[in-house]
């Protein structure tokens, strides 16, 4: 499989939207509205529809959702670890943490239900649905953790008002309830669905500052490094640990493996923390995504 051909459109449109803003009419004030919509409808409408379109069977997945959730606690204990590390902690600014932990744990869901389909056909779709289903609602309350703590704003009520977290635990509740979109209904949502993706990924670009990532470069190479080599191998043990089989140990390597999500750019942004570093980061993971999928399906598999 080419992996670089895979990523390419996604990386193509981040770069698409950085030269709109910089070089065209389409200037910021344009793309902050933009990225408004793709928070607080587009993106949840798409979370909710990949979750309840396939009916999870919760005991046929249990080791894998295991696994999943446990290589993603690790990733976020490790995300959260760095300003305790000896020597490294001193050298992190505090808030550009808070902002930017969540790249070492989140995934671009996008990009792995592509992946899987072509891995392993329907049943690999439905084993990474069921990966999102159980790991977005926890990485959300993750990233979304520290910069409510940090920005001294009320945790439980920015939980409860984050519009991802509500689109992930209702379309959970709705898949174990057997609840399925109507077919009437299924061409609007997927194109709504379908433009979360290229807008978010666009308002990304339109925000980022490449000089911006120079001034924090620990902190950057920490939390790609977690991203991009350290959680592929903590997957790696657990598909042994749990003895998983080939399919969905494939599964859990892809999902392991994948750039951070396009919306972590958004969700800092949102909450008022430096969204511009944010979105290099987003960027610089979408590049590294090419060697550390073929690293996670290739060498490590």
């Amino acid at each position: 499989m080419n992996y670089a051909q895979l990523l390419l459109p996604d990386f193509s449109l981040i770069l698409f939207g950085y030269l709109l803003c910089r070089y065209t009419p389409l200037n910021r004030s344009i793309w902050q509205p933009v990225e408004s919509l793709v928070y607080y409808l587009l993106f949840p409408v798409l979370l909710f529809q990949s979750i309840v379109k396939s009916p999870i069977d919760v005991g046929a997945a249990s080791s894998l959702m295991a696994a999943g959730l446990l290589s993603g606690v690790a990733g976020i204990a490790l995300a959260y670890s760095l300003p305790h590390w000896p020597w490294l902690g001193s050298h992190l600014e505090r808030r550009d943490h808070a902002a930017s932990a969540q790249v070492a744990f989140r995934f671009n869901s996008f990009i792995g239900l592509a992946i899987a389909e072509r891995l392993a056909g329907a049943q690999g779709l439905l084993m990474i649905a069921v990966l999102i289903g159980v790991c977005v609602p926890l990485f959300n309350v993750a990233a979304v953790w520290p910069m409510a703590r940090h920005g001294g704003q009320g945790f439980v009520r920015e939980l409860l008002r984050n519009p991802l977290i509500i689109a992930t635990a209702s379309g959970l509740v709705a898949n174990l309830l057997g609840f399925r979109i109507p077919g009437w209904m299924e061409p609007t949502v997927s194109r709504i669905s379908a433009s979360s993706l290229a807008l978010g990924l666009m308002a990304a670009g339109a925000g980022m500052q490449f000089g911006l990532l120079g001034r924090s470069r620990l902190l950057t190479v920490s939390v790609l490094s977690i991203r991009h080599l350290i959680q592929p191998l903590i997957a790696w043990g657990m598909a042994h640990w749990f003895q998983l089989d080939a399919v969905q140990t494939t599964v859990l390597l892809a999902f392991s493996a994948l750039p951070t999500a396009s919306t972590c750019y958004v969700l800092a942004a949102r909450m008022g923390y430096n969204g511009p570093y944010v979105a290099g980061l987003v960027t610089l993971s979408t590049v590294l995504g090419v060697a550390s999928l073929p690293f996670a399906l290739g060498f490590l598999r």
